[in-house]
């Protein structure tokens, strides 16, 4: 159908592709599928104009389509430059009606342009991959706060900086913390996110991972999925951390550990997974082998210290789509992926479906609760409730044909007592 929204995409006329795209992304969502069905029914968001800066992916896509069918007004922008797929944005627009503002490759300039016309739609409610949409409304129109009944977080990344906000006793509004779901974490970033970077890597150089040194740095569930698919593939994973306790566990699952330093003399490929900042600096650059590859999979392209790799180089060239080659002063060649941003959805696809499919019925289910409990929530950061998580993962084992154990009345009472023991 003809489109009545505001959008800012690339090209409508690749809609068909997307449609076709999303629908078989859909057939691997069931749990989300049965929530938009109930939400057609039920309209638990009807009325409420919802801005979401997410991935612009075919699950996401159909996360959008839940909460239109829920009566949600939504505005989709990109939380990331690179990670648009430009047909579903396009179908998103010209089949579904729902206001896209999204590019892929789009510049920095474009990129918070488009987050400014998710604000300007005065959500009541966000949905935010990085948290880039509420720090545009904590900072630039801080006027908008108080019209927001609450917001979602994806990703770890965002949740990091969310609880920042929070103990500066400065967050504006409740916002629920999807990342932080065990049907969300243990799943999405360890098996979504360990499968979809080591797919980014492979597309984007042919590289045969097999015999390689490939050194993961972080080993919170992001690293242990990437670590477990690399040796999976024939690796020799290297593990770097700076918290002891993570880094004990990556020995006992028979890693190699050691610091980044030593690490970047022998590894052949490496991959930050930290959340946090220069995790790859100048000096181990400096100590690289030739053909070195540099990829991230953490949300923003500040893991890997890509101005101090341009002050090195003596020349720079694309070497392969989305790879770029930096010639050192002593001809060595280090080799960036995708400008150092989420491999996974740079150069490949993102996560897989079904994985998203628990993902995402979090991001909905979370909606619906913040708006049943607006009146009671604080301005803080929340763990999405126990109920929730539990519900969406009783429906996928169900929608995977899995079934499992109830307790008997009398194991239920024996692990509710203090008075039994041997």
């Amino acid at each position: 159908m003809a489109t009545t929204k505001r959008h800012d995409v690339k090209d409508l006329a690749l809609a068909p592709e997307g449609v076709r795209r999303i629908a078989w992304a859909d057939r691997q969502m069931p749990v989300l599928a049965a929530i938009r069905e109930r939400f057609e029914r039920e309209q638990p968001l009807a009325g409420y104009r919802v801005s979401a800066c997410l991935h612009v992916t075919t699950e996401t896509a159909n996360l959008a389509r839940t909460l239109q069918a829920g009566g949600a007004d939504v505005v989709l922008c990109a939380s990331n430059p690179l990670s648009t797929q430009d047909d579903v944005a396009a179908a998103l627009v010209e089949e579904y009606d729902i206001a896209v503002f999204a590019i892929k490759g789009e510049d920095n300039d474009t990129y918070y342009s488009h987050i400014e016309a998710a604000v300007d739609h005065k959500p009541q409610l966000t949905m935010d991959d990085g948290a880039d949409v509420i720090g545009v409304l904590h900072s630039a129109r801080r006027e908008q706060l108080g019209d927001i009944i609450a917001g979602t977080e994806e990703t770890t990344t965002g949740v990091i900086r969310l609880k920042a906000l929070e103990r500066d006793g400065a967050l504006g509004f409740p916002v629920i913390a999807v990342n932080d779901a065990n049907t969300k974490h243990l799943f999405d970033n360890r098996y979504g996110t360990g499968q979809s970077t080591i797919d980014g890597i492979v597309r984007a150089t042919n590289v045969l991972l097999a015999g390689k040194r490939f050194v993961v740095s972080g080993y919170g569930w992001v690293g242990r999925g990437v670590g477990s698919r690399a040796r999976g593939m024939g690796a020799h994973v290297i593990v770097t951390e700076v918290d002891p306790l993570r880094a004990i566990e990556a020995v006992m699952d028979g890693y190699e550990v050691m610091p980044m330093q030593e690490a970047a003399r022998v590894g052949d490929i490496f991959c930050t997974a930290t959340g946090d900042k220069s995790v790859i600096r100048r000096e181990h650059m400096e100590a690289m082998k030739d053909g070195a590859i540099l990829a991230n999979t953490g949300h923003f392209n500040v893991e890997i210290d890509i101005p101090a790799l341009k002050q090195l180089a003596s020349e720079t060239r694309e070497a392969r789509a989305l790879v770029d080659e930096f010639t050192l002063a002593d001809g060595r060649r280090l080799y960036l992926i995708a400008d150092g941003r989420l491999v996974n959805l740079s150069a490949a696809e993102g996560h897989p479906a079904l994985v998203m499919d628990m993902s995402f019925a979090n991001q909905a289910l979370s909606a619906e609760y913040a708006i049943q409990h607006a009146a009671e929530l604080e301005r803080k950061v929340y763990p999405v409730p126990p109920e929730i998580d539990a519900e969406i993962a009783r429906l996928k084992l169900e929608t995977m044909g899995v079934a499992i154990d109830r307790l008997t009345e009398e194991q239920a009472k024996y692990l509710a007592s203090w008075d039994e023991g041997t």
